[in-house]
């Protein structure tokens, strides 16, 4: 009788195990949510770095990239003086975030970038190609619209887990034919729930910035109306982008 049990034991053991090892690094819960231990482990190995090297470990990019992906840790040069390994919810060990510098000039700050925005956005520019032009539905301001998705032979709208709510949030296309994750709906919240009064014409995707490890990546800036309400700030003529 003991036997069979320590038996059973076994092959329960054993049915874990194997469940773990099949079921896809990227899908694991642990790697879809940010990890303040995670994140602060990263700090340390950054901080030591740059007391050590003078210089921070960040990849080459262009000089025009977008600020919220600019910055991205090069894991190469952290591993494994600074660092065991990349972090589990790393996209370098299958998770769905990239570790970026936050301000590297004045206050060199681990933070995030959900991937799972830059998928979206891929899927829809994909389809763009085989519309020749991208599909404008309805104007949200004169160089931001929405997605016609019907054109697109999707018949539903495509959308992004928030990173900062349960929120899905819409992509928007802007009339350079780039297309963005519209962040409105959590900017809207934050501002009232912390009763925020931002300057019109201050940027508000940094409120974001500051209260979460999270920055929103492709997304378009933004500022306030004269009813406190997000609203896009971007004009191409201006190269504001």
């Amino acid at each position: 009788m003991k036997n069979k049990v320590k038996i059973s034991f076994m092959l329960i053991m054993v049915s874990i195990v194997l469940a773990g090892c099949l079921y896809p690094t990227e899908e694991r819960v642990e790697n879809q949510i940010p990890d303040q231990v995670q994140i602060d482990g990263v700090q340390r190995a950054i901080d030591e770095f740059q007391a050590d090297t003078g210089v921070l470990p960040i990849k080459t990019r262009d000089m025009d990239t977008d600020i919220f992906i600019k910055y991205l840790i090069d894991f190469d040069k952290l591993v494994p003086k600074y660092l065991a390994s990349p972090p589990g919810n790393s996209y370098e060990k299958g998770g769905i975030f990239q570790y970026i510098i936050w301000d590297p000039e004045n206050n060199p700050t681990v933070k995030l970038v959900d991937l799972r925005a830059a998928d979206a956005i891929r899927d829809v520019n994909i389809r763009f190609l085989t519309t020749k032009y991208p599909t404008y539905k309805d104007p949200i301001t004169t160089y931001v619209y929405t997605i016609d998705y019907d054109k697109l032979g999707i018949g539903k709208e495509l959308t992004v887990p928030s990173p900062y709510s349960n929120n899905q949030l819409p992509l928007v296309v802007s009339t350079d034919g780039e297309v963005y994750v519209d962040y409105s709906i959590d900017l809207n919240i934050l501002i009232k729930e912390n009763n925020l009064t931002p300057t019109p014409g201050e940027d508000i995707r940094n409120l974001l910035v500051e209260k979460y490890p999270v920055v929103p990546a492709y997304s378009l800036p933004y500022t306030v109306n004269e009813n406190n309400e997000p609203v896009f700030m971007y004009d191409p003529t201006k190269d504001e982008k």
